[in-house]
Parts: C-alpha cells; structure tokens; sequence
C-alpha cells in the first residue's frame, strides 16, 4: 500500500484560536513561508490531493509549484468541519446561545446539528468516506500529500473513535504546514465515497 502523507494548510487571514474561519480565508505571507520551509516532501511521493477551501488549495498549489509534482484531485471529503453559519467569524466569547446548547449536548447526540453545520456524525462518516478515497487515489498515483484541515485530519487520523474523534481533534495541535503519515486503513466506503470528490 502506497504511503499517504497528510499535511494541514498554512496560516491564514484572520487566523485566531477559537475562532472558526469563512471559508474564502487565504493564506498569508507567513503560510506561504511556513509551506515553503516544510519542503523538501518525505521521499517518494508523486501526487497531491487538496480540499477544495481557499487555503488548503493555495498550499497544495505552492507545493506543487515548488516541487514539481501534479495536483490529481480537488476533494470537497478533505473540507474543513463545516462549521454552522452562526459561528463563522467568531470567537468563542461571542457565540450564540444555539451554537453553545448545541456544543453541550452534542456528544451525547452526535447527530445532532447546529443550524446548517455539518453534526459530528457527518463530519466522522465523510472522515471515512474520505479516507477511502486517499486509499484509492494513492493505489492509482502511488504516495500521496493529502492537504486539509485541522478538525478533519483530527478525525481522519481517530477513525476508530467514531464520532466523538471531533473533541480529540479539537484538543489536539496540528501545527500549520504540518506532516504526518496516515496509517489508518480504509473502511468500506459507505456510498460508494471513492467516486464522490
């Protein structure tokens, strides 16, 4: 089995703990630094893949640029938890009521959402859809750089904690332009997710 290598994207506008970023937040100069000084790649890999936000994007661009190797596939599977609307742009001492109720009771109920945010046990079964499909794109491409997100590498590398893998990940650094090799294996996808990119 081809090695998989996970990194998270550079910092980027606005970037702040706590905080849940919008989506269209780029890169800095300091992420594109920080891109640049986490070269050379592990030895061996011959592809990228990318969440399809802005600044995991704009990582895997610059890596590609700077060491030669093709972007295969752009994965909306390697987005960020996508955090309900109500939260983005904010800190935590400014979060609404709803989203605080719903951060009480949501290991309890995994299912349960937030408005129009993705619920724990979205985010943990597309976790798992997702690691199919670096399996497979690895079996086609040989090792691969898969660049993404904080929460969802978090979860993507507890796959055996079910959903509440979010609360691990959320307590556990990923320094920005990060790498670590992924060793989980694969579970069956759950529809068919190696296809759905």
């Amino acid at each position: 089995m081809a090695d998989i290598w996970l990194m998270r994207h550079g910092a980027y506008e606005g970037h702040r703990p706590g905080y849940h970023a919008p989506h269209e937040a780029t890169l800095t100069q300091q992420g594109r630094d920080q891109v640049c000084r986490s070269l050379p790649l592990p030895e061996g890999i011959t592809a990228i893949v990318t969440s399809p936000i802005p600044r995991a994007r704009q990582t895997a661009t610059l890596v590609s640029h700077l060491t030669g190797l093709p972007i295969v596939a752009t994965s909306g599977l390697l987005a960020e938890w996508r955090a309900p609307s109500i939260v983005l742009g904010r800190s935590a001492e400014t979060y609404p009521p709803a989203y605080r109720a719903w951060r009480a009771r949501r290991l309890a109920n995994p299912s349960l959402r937030c408005e129009d945010g993705e619920s724990l046990t979205d985010l943990h079964n597309r976790a798992q859809d997702g690691a199919a499909f670096l399996h497979h794109t690895a079996g086609l491409h040989g090792p691969i750089l898969a660049v993404s997100h904080t929460l969802l590498l978090g979860v993507l590398t507890r796959l055996p904690e079910g959903p509440a893998a979010f609360t691990s990940a959320a307590r556990t650094p990923w320094p920005f332009a990060e790498r670590r090799l992924f060793t989980c294996r694969p579970a069956t996808p759950r529809f068919g997710g190696v296809g759905r990119q």
